[in-house]
């Protein structure tokens, strides 16, 4: 299953070779955004100036994989974003891999129609009414005087 990665990635330099290393590194198909579209499926990796261009609460943070620099400025945006995963440029690139990684299996997936050969969901349905069970007679108590 190919994984789809928004990079919104101002450092050309730095984007080319994040991309590269997840289209050699894996099924991923990376579109590189000016702009990221949260409501396309997949993970979003965003520098800090892709973050400031975007509106807060974000949709879906957990997806989202920040590359920033250590300051306690980017980093309290981050957390109040409500962002995972965040990451440093002077990182080793395994770590940042390792980070989208993380957000692709924390992504919300789109509900697939089963393929073919598996079994797929029934349709809700309602519930068969069940007659009442025959009760035996009442047994009749008399009394004893």
């Amino acid at each position: 299953m190919i994984e789809t990665v928004q990079l919104a990635v101002s450092d050309p330099v730095y984007a080319a070779a994040l991309r590269e290393a997840l289209t050699d590194g894996g099924p991923w198909q990376v579109i590189p955004v000016e702009r990221p579209e949260f409501g396309r499926q997949g993970v979003l990796v965003l520098d800090e100036e892709a973050l400031e261009r975007v509106r807060l609460p974000l949709p879906d943070p957990e997806r989202v994989v920040l590359i920033t620099r250590r300051d306690p400025r980017h980093l309290s945006l981050a957390w109040e974003a409500g962002i995972v995963s965040v990451v440093s440029a002077d990182d080793d690139f395994n770590t940042v891999l390792l980070a989208i990684m993380a957000a692709a299996l924390r992504a919300p997936k789109p509900r697939m129609a089963a393929a073919a050969g598996e079994l797929s969901p029934t349709p809700p349905h309602k519930p068969a009414s069940i007659p009442p069970r025959h009760r035996p007679p009442a047994v009749k108590k008399h009394k004893i005087r």
